[in-house]
């Protein structure tokens, strides 16, 4: 749930990218970062393991103006793709306002992304939250692989595998070119305040 402060007359929202490992959640938030560099207050903190993936979160505060009068902060966060680090994916849920479920469009992926969603959804529970009631958007990530030797899954697949039922927006993306990079942000921007206007006076 988003952070009101009344007296502050502050809102703070989270965001979190998840998804499989190396799918792609933290080269979405690197280019963010490069590319609003001006209007982001604080530096990208990043945790490495020792294999150079993503073990805690990435956390990106950046300001997006005013909704009735409420000053707005988004942070931003990613989970460890890795299973084994579960219990970290749950806790940087905690508190989570809107969801970017970032997919591998490789064919080796297909199964990796359909355990991960099922994982989202039970971690989203842990809090009871109901992940069809959530602000989702899915990313079809390293769709530049499609010009290359690498089987990758179409997006009618993808839309079959992971938003069938969810129905909710999609955009094929290249984290590493920046391709629909800014408008999966801005999509899941907008339907989560949107989400959370009611809960302003």
């Amino acid at each position: 749930m988003a952070l009101i402060n009344v007296k502050t007359k502050e809102v703070q929202i989270k965001i979190v990218y998840y998804g499989p490992g190396r799918g792609g959640k933290t080269t979405n938030l690197e280019y963010i970062n490069r590319i609003y560099r001006e209007q982001i207050k604080t530096e990208m903190v990043s945790l490495k393991t020792q294999d150079d993936r993503t073990l805690f979160f990435d956390f990106l505060p950046f300001d997006v103006g005013q909704i009735k009068g409420f000053d707005v902060a988004i942070q931003l966060y990613t989970v460890p793709g890795q299973v084994k680090y579960n219990a970290t994916r749950r806790l940087v849920l905690r508190g989570v306002d809107g969801i970017v479920f970032v997919a591998d469009v490789q064919q080796s992926q297909r199964k990796k992304n359909i355990e991960s969603l099922n994982q989202l959804y039970e971690n989203l529970e842990t809090y009871k939250l109901d992940l069809f009631n959530i602000p989702l958007v899915m990313q079809y990530n390293k769709i530049d692989l499609k010009k290359s030797d690498i089987p990758t899954l179409s997006s009618q697949m993808l839309q079959k595998d992971l938003n069938s039922l969810l129905k909710v927006p999609a955009f094929e993306a290249s984290a590493l070119n920046g391709g629909n990079v800014i408008p999966t942000l801005k999509k899941i921007i907008s339907i989560t305040l949107a989400s959370i206007q009611e809960h302003l006076f």
